[in-house]
């Protein structure tokens, strides 16, 4: 606990010049470039490399449903009148046989390089917890990549814990 302690600290606190808000139909192209943006940063990741030749097409009306959806948010940060993040954050349900029975899942999380170490993932996580309590969830939760160093030092600065590791195996292909 003592090392998380020390992690936490670390962590960018927001600035005033931050500013965040619910992302709406109006934003898909914002949300459409950063969460693109995300997974071409992680084109080298056995998972979130696999980028689909489609995958704009594909993103758009993905998105687009998801930006209406009830049971999720998709919140922007921005600093002037620049959108400089996106983080998505949807009310999940956990094993029948486990607690919580529900918690939040955050996903899509970005922010453009420069803005990086500013402050900004810790004014979209404070939006998300917010739109967590507001839901009565305990717990949020999060996958990471594992070859993202620095987005997992981010993470654990953030107070969030590894408590399980996904693994991938490679099947022969049919036919």
């Amino acid at each position: 606990m003592r090392s998380e302690t020390r992690a936490r600290a670390s962590a960018p606190a927001p600035t005033p010049d931050i500013a965040v808000r619910t992302a709406t139909p109006a934003d898909l192209e914002a949300v459409l470039a950063f969460r693109l943006a995300l997974l071409r940063e992680h084109a080298g990741n056995p998972v979130y490399g696999r980028l689909r030749a489609d995958a704009p097409e594909r993103a758009r009306r993905l998105f687009a449903a998801q930006l209406v959806a009830p049971d999720e948010v998709t919140f922007l940060a921005e600093r002037g009148r620049a959108a400089v993040g996106v983080l998505r954050c949807m009310e999940s349900r956990g094993s029948p046989l486990l607690d919580p029975a529900r918690y939040g899942y955050v996903a899509s999380v970005y922010v453009v390089p420069e803005e990086r170490r500013r402050g900004v993932l810790h004014a979209l996580l404070d939006a998300a917890a917010a739109w967590c309590a507001a839901r009565n969830l305990e717990e949020m939760r999060l996958h990471s990549a594992a070859d993202n160093d620095v987005g997992n030092a981010a993470w654990d600065a953030l107070g969030f814990a590894v408590v399980e590791h996904l693994r991938t195996r490679a099947l022969p292909r049919p036919g």
